[in-house]
C-alpha cells in the first residue's frame, strides 16, 4: 500500500484534529448500550487498527446488538497516547493500545506488552492465563478503576529502521531513536536518545531528521507507514520486543455492571482476537518483507553480536532494578515474570527452538 494513499485513508492528521469530535454520552435504550472504544492506532491500520475494529464488531455481533462498540481511531476523540486516560476520566468506556505505553503510571505495566529478552507470545499467554499474570495485572489496573485483557499479538517484532548501518555499540551512541517501553530503557543504556511517539507521527520525524532511527512493529505495519522511503537498513529480530501483546482496557465498574454473558463475550472475544491478530501478522509480515526487499530496495540486516550482548546485559540490569523496586507491586510483578520465564523458556528453547534449528538444517521441500 502506498503511504500517501494509506495516510489519506487513515486520516492521520495527528493531534491537530483531536478536539474535532464532540460525542454524546453512551446510548442506553431498551437494555441496549453503546460503548466508545478509543485506540492508539490509525484507522484501517494493518493488523492493529483492523484488529481493534474487528474486536468491536465481534462484541457487537455476539451480543446481538445489546452491547454495540463504536471505534474512534487515533486522534478522532483523543490523541493516541491519551486513550487510557480517556477511560479513566470517563470520556470512553474502552481503550485499545499497548500496556507499556502507560509505564509512567506503573512500570509493572510494561510486563504485559513486551520485555527485552523476555517472553515470547506463547510464553506471555501462559504466564497471564495460567501462572498468575492476569491476577497481577488486575491488581495494577485496580488502582485506576480499570480491567485489562490481552487483545492481540504481533509476534517477535523487527528491530527497527536505521539511516546508517550499525557496526557496534559505538554506532548507537547519540542515536535519536523512537522505541517505547522497557526496550527504550535498554537502548538508552546503550547510548541512544530515546523517545516514544504514535504511529502516525514517526514518518515525518524520520523524514525531517528529528529521528535517526525508529522501530514500530514489523514489515506488515512498516510497509504501510512508508519508513523505507527514508531509511533502508532494516534490522531483525528485535531483542527488546520478543512477543508484543496489545490490550483492551475497560472501565471496570461499568464492566462489572454488565450482565455476566456480556462480560464473558468481551473476555472471550479478546482471547479470540489475540490469536486472530497473531495469524494476521504471521501471514502478512513475510509477504510485506518481500515487497520491501524486491520493490523498495530495503537491506535486511542483523544486529552485530556486540549490540545483542550489550542489550542482554542492559535488560538484565533493568529487570534487576525493577525486582529491587520500593514499589511492592512492581517488585511482585517482576518476580512473578522472571520465575515464570525461567520455567517457560525450558520448553521454548529446549523443544520449540531445537525443532526450528533442526528444520532449518535438515528439511528442504
Amino acid at each position: 500500500m502506498d503511504r500517501r494513499s494509506f495516510i489519506k485513508k487513515a486520516g492521520l492528521a495527528g493531534a491537530a484534529g483531536v478536539g474535532a469530535a464532540t460525542l454524546a454520552a453512551p446510548a442506553i435504550a431498551q437494555g441496549n448500550q453503546t460503548w466508545r472504544m478509543v485506540t492508539t492506532w490509525p484507522k484501517n491500520f494493518p493488523g492493529l487498527g483492523v484488529g481493534a475494529q474487528r474486536l468491536a464488531d465481534r462484541i457487537t455481533a455476539a451480543s446481538g446488538g445489546r452491547l454495540t462498540i463504536q471505534v474512534y481511531s487515533a486522534g478522532e476523540l483523543v490523541p493516541p497516547l491519551q486513550s487510557l486516560d480517556a477511560v479513566i476520566d470517563g470520556s470512553a468506556e474502552m481503550s485499545h493500545g499497548a500496556a507499556y505505553y502507560w509505564q509512567n503510571k506503573s512500570p509493572a505495566l510494561a510486563f504485559f506488552t513486551g520485555v527485552p529478552y523476555g517472553m515470547t507470545s506463547r510464553e506471555l499467554t501462559a504466564w497471564v492465563r495460567y501462572m498468575g499474570g492476569q491476577e497481577l495485572w488486575d491488581e495494577i489496573y485496580d488502582q485506576f478503576g480499570l480491567q485489562g485483557f490481552l487483545s492481540g499479538d504481533t509476534g517477535t517484532q523487527a528491530g527497527g529502521w536505521f539511516r546508517e548501518e550499525l557496526t557496534g555499540v559505538d554506532s548507537v551512541k547519540g542515536l535519536r531513536f523512537r522505541t517505547p517501553g522497557l526496550g527504550g530503557r535498554v537502548w538508552e543504556k546503550l547510548g541512544a536518545t530515546v523517545t516514544n511517539m504514535a504511529a502516525g507521527e514517526i514518518f515525518q520525524a524520520l523524514q525531517s531528521g528529528t529521528l535517526d532511527a525508529a522501530e514500530f512493529v514489523g514489515p506488515y505495519n512498516d510497509l504501510a507507514l512508508g519508513f523505507y522511503q527514508v531509511a533502508k537498513n532494516y534490522y531483525f529480530p528485535s531483542f527488546v520486543e520478543p512477543g508484543l501483546a496489545t490490550e483492551l482496557v475497560v472501565d471496570k465498574k461499568k464492566y462489572q455492571e454488565l450482565p455476566e454473558d456480556l462480560q464473558a463475550i468481551i473476555k472471550d472475544v479478546c482471547q479470540a482476537e489475540y490469536d486472530q491478530v497473531a495469524s494476521d501478522f504471521y501471514a502478512n509480515d513475510p509477504r510485506a518483507l518481500q515487497t520491501l526487499i524486491n520493490e523498495h530496495g530495503v537491506t535486511v540486516r542483523q544486529f552485530p553480536d556486540e549490540i545483542m550482548e550489550a542489550g542482554g546485559k542492559a535488560a538484565a540490569e533493568i529487570l534487576g532494578e525493577l525486582r529491587d523496586s520500593d514499589d511492592a507491586l512492581v517488585k511482585k510483578t517482576t518476580e512473578s515474570f522472571i520465575e515464570a520465564l525461567n520455567v517457560l523458556r525450558t520448553r521454548s528453547e529446549g523443544t520449540d527452538g531445537a525443532f526450528i534449528q533442526a528444520r532449518e538444517k535438515f528439511f528442504k521441500i
